[in-house]
């Protein structure tokens, strides 16, 4: 095609190809062994893909209602009732999602204006800040804190003003894999008491807690809950990432302005998924096992990687582990991620892509959601580093 015949002005112009697409791409081509980006090399169980099959021949094949089959909002607020004691209608409150990062940005959308400001804490995930910015708001970054990566609430507080219109929060955490506990939510409580702050609770790793600790959701507390919109991902949960299903859980006063901009975005999501997923939560032992199935996968690379070089800081949810590499190779970590793809065959992520200012602590990410001979694998190849 020939070169456009005007000039095209970006509304994200620092943004390019992100570095999970670039570190897979990377690992294909030099044959190495994946532990970049977050999706496991694994199926779900095949009792799931029979119920997309079953709905589909029994004709579930057209559009949904608009928030999602009311059989799967039911299950979904069964689901939170059970876990965290919150009642959330399943009429008005629950809205089924394509994705967890649609979600995210539906909420963005809906309910940050321009000239708001965004507290987001990093290292973060990288869809908040160009979602905050194409709504003409500010984002403003509160760094968590190494090697635990938890906030400083006195920090968090300073950066409150009244033009503070939403906090992300994250946890489990996606890059660090550090967990919030019940005091920081209690922090974020009084942090948040009396303003007109909207709480983005990113929760899509809720049944991904290790060590026999207790995710601490936002519906688990009622001050944060009257507040929050809290999203979760049927992705993580059952090894499905590529369906991109999620939803979303909020006061019925917050998901009507969300479901303004949904109907628009993407107005409904798969037909046949949503009535097969609603039969699989019917066994409540597949979400509750996912803890200590992932937890098995962490200990065994945490185990395998223990006489390597590298230094792995602590990993209390999520299926992902960082590990600084500093004091044995000074390169930045692009190139460093960049070489071990190459040269050792394995592939991550450089923690710096989670930050703004690209900051740079020499810490890499690897995912952890793999098969057994797969972790062994790529820590062989590590080990010899």
């Amino acid at each position: 095609m020939p070169e456009l015949p005007f000039a095209v002005t970006s509304r994200l112009p620092g943004v390019g190809t992100t570095i999970f697409t670039v570190m897979s791409r990377m690992a294909s081509e030099a044959g190495a062994i994946n532990l970049s980006q977050g999706f496991p090399d694994f199926n779900a169980e095949p009792v799931l893909f029979e119920r997309v099959a079953h709905w589909m021949r029994e004709g579930m094949n057209q559009y949904p209602p608009m928030a999602g089959v009311p059989a799967l909002r039911e299950a979904i607020a069964a689901k939170v009732a059970d876990l965290y004691g919150a009642r959330y209608d399943a009429e008005r409150e629950v809205t089924v999602t394509a994705g967890a990062t649609q979600a995210l940005f539906t909420a963005i959308a809906a309910l940050v204006h321009p000239g708001d400001e965004v507290i987001v804490f990093e290292p973060a995930y990288d869809a908040y800040a160009p979602a905050i910015e194409l709504q003409g708001a500010s984002v403003l970054r509160v760094p968590l804190q190494a090697p635990d990566y938890r906030p400083d609430w006195a920090q968090v507080a300073a950066r409150v003003s009244p033009r503070t219109r939403m906090m992300i929060i994250n946890s489990p955490h996606n890059p660090t894999g550090s967990v919030w506990s019940a005091a920081d939510m209690e922090a974020l409580s009084a942090v948040v008491r009396g303003t007109g702050i909207v709480i983005l609770s990113d929760e899509v790793y809720e049944h991904i807690v290790f060590d026999g600790a207790q995710h601490q959701s936002c519906a688990r507390h009622p001050a944060l809950a009257e507040r929050s919109v809290i999203v979760s991902s049927f992705g993580k949960t059952y090894h499905i990432t590529g369906w991109k299903i999620g939803y979303v859980v909020a006061p019925a006063a917050l998901m009507s302005e969300l479901r303004k901009v949904h109907q628009f975005n993407v107005f409904t999501v798969n037909t046949p998924v949503q009535w097969a997923l609603a039969d699989y939560m019917a066994d409540a032992s597949r979400h509750h096992a996912l803890a200590a199935f992932y937890q098995a996968k962490r200990d065994r690379f945490r185990a395998a990687l223990a006489g390597s070089r590298f230094e792995l800081l602590p990993c209390a949810g999520t299926y992902f582990q960082c590990a600084r590499y500093g004091h044995f190779d000074d390169r930045p970590d692009r190139a460093f991620v960049e070489w071990l793809t190459r040269e050792v065959g394995v592939a991550a992520i450089p923690l710096s892509a989670f930050f703004a200012d690209g900051h740079d602590a020499r810490v890499v990410r690897f995912c952890f959601a793999k098969h057994d001979d797969t972790l062994d694998a790529a820590c062989a190849r590590l080990r010899a580093v």
